[in-house]
């Protein structure tokens, strides 16, 4: 089968490692990087234009178009596929709004009487003291629009949240002010096709760019699954609570949502209550939920792009548990320095080492070309050996300045994750 995936990034690289399981398929990646050549063909495409994106599928023959980031499903890329004939995995335009637009969401949350934060959309700069004031601290804002991850800022500083809610605004875009969410977090991925629901492992990503959780917030410096402190029965929770709810709803509106619904949770006293959704699956949580998939990736993909999720298997995976640490450029993620020559071993195998902003200068070398460059993979039968296994890769990378967390998943090693 020709399969034709869109993106570049750690994500990306992931699923073509999972695809390249099934010895049938032919992999091409567009725009990809340099650590993607060895398992798919890498071509050019603008991801913010469906009709390139067709062009290029219809050119290759592609049979499956997965979307990787969320910027060409907002455009309608799945919309333009399906037009043109091509299956496609991935929420359609209507269907992406989820991620799209945060009000949205919380409109169809609340319809589906799934639990949420409170929140006021706030769209004049003079709204917003009265906004932050009537939430108090720690103050929650949130970008109403795509911002790749960064788009949130979670802060006990009312000068910083202010000026945030001042720069979204400035650049167009609605502010959502919100209450805070207290309780650890989950990331679960759910494959959707209209009401039918499949959970993935669950997952917990770091935001913060430093250890100890300090620094801004990033697009993720590194993630592990599954979840040891996570109470039995909680992934059916969050699909009893929250996806499936939130699926039904999306039917009932005639907009019914089809491909990877991304639940972020807080879980609180009350159990889980949504942070945020994307409409694709979350980078980096990808990488180590994918390499403990036994089930081949087209297998899942291929159900939900044909309409046919409630006829598949039950999915295998690997016993134990995954992580993944981010190699971050220096500067990252205010000024991330590009350019620079990345060494080491486990450059071409992706087990160890998946490429996440890479390519390749004048002479060949393989350099930097994003803030977050590379992630290091690691499995283990405990936590705390899978963890170490990926410091153990990412130790053997050298790249001038570059910086990566030294705690990823240590407080659940460490027992200091408790729920309420």
């Amino acid at each position: 089968m020709r399969i034709l995936v869109i993106g570049s990034g750690g994500r990306e690289h992931a699923l073509l490692a999972g695809l390249a399981k099934d010895s049938s398929v032919e992999l091409t990646v567009a725009p990809g990087n340099a650590g993607m050549a060895s398992l798919a063909t890498v071509r050019d495409v603008d991801v913010k234009n469906p009709e390139d994106i067709v062009a290029l599928a219809k050119e290759i023959n592609a049979e499956l178009v997965v979307i990787g980031p969320e910027i060409p499903l907002v455009a309608g890329a799945v919309d333009a596929l399906v037009a043109a004939g091509i299956p496609a995995f991935g929420p359609t335009k209507q269907a992406a709004q989820l991620e799209g637009s945060k009000a949205f969401a919380k409109d169809v949350m609340a319809a589906a009487g799934v639990r949420t934060a409170q929140a006021r959309r706030v769209t004049v700069e003079d709204e917003i003291d009265a906004a932050l004031d009537a939430f108090g601290a720690p103050y929650v804002v949130k970008d109403d629009g795509l911002a790749g991850g960064k788009g949130v800022v979670v802060t006990h500083d009312r000068e910083e949240a202010k000026a945030h809610a001042q720069a979204v605004i400035g650049a167009g875009n609605p502010v959502l002010m919100e209450s805070f969410l207290d309780g650890p977090e989950v990331s679960l991925f759910c494959l959707v096709d209209g009401e039918t629901v499949v959970p993935l492992l669950p997952a917990q990503d770091h935001k913060r760019a430093y250890d100890n959780d300090e620094g801004p917030n990033t697009g993720g410096m590194g993630a592990y699954c599954p979840l040891p402190w996570l109470p039995e029965g909680g992934v059916e929770r969050i699909v009893d609570e929250v996806a499936k709810p939130v699926a039904a709803e999306m039917v009932k509106r005639g907009i019914p949502y089809s491909g990877l619904l991304y639940v972020g949770a807080a879980w609180g006293a009350e159990g889980p209550s949504v942070v945020e959704f994307n409409a694709r699956f979350g980078d980096p949580e990808t990488q180590p939920v994918l390499s403990l998939l036994e089930t081949p990736l087209l297998e899942p993909l291929w159900a939900v792009a044909c309409g046919r999720l409630r006829e598949l298997p039950s999915l295998q995976w690997k016993p134990g548990y995954a992580a993944t640490v981010v190699l971050a450029a220096q500067g990252y993620p205010a000024q991330p320095k590009t350019g620079g020559v990345i060494t080491g071993e486990g450059l071409d195998d992706p087990t160890r080492v998946l490429h996440a902003g890479t390519g390749r200068d004048a002479d060949g070398q393989l350099v930097a070309t994003g803030g977050r460059v590379l992630n290091a993979l690691g499995q283990g039968e405990t936590l705390e050996a899978a963890v170490a296994n990926a410091y153990e890769v990412i130790d053997a990378i050298n790249l001038d300045g570059a910086h990566y967390r030294r705690d990823i998943a240590r407080p659940a090693i460490d027992g200091r994750i408790t729920l309420k």
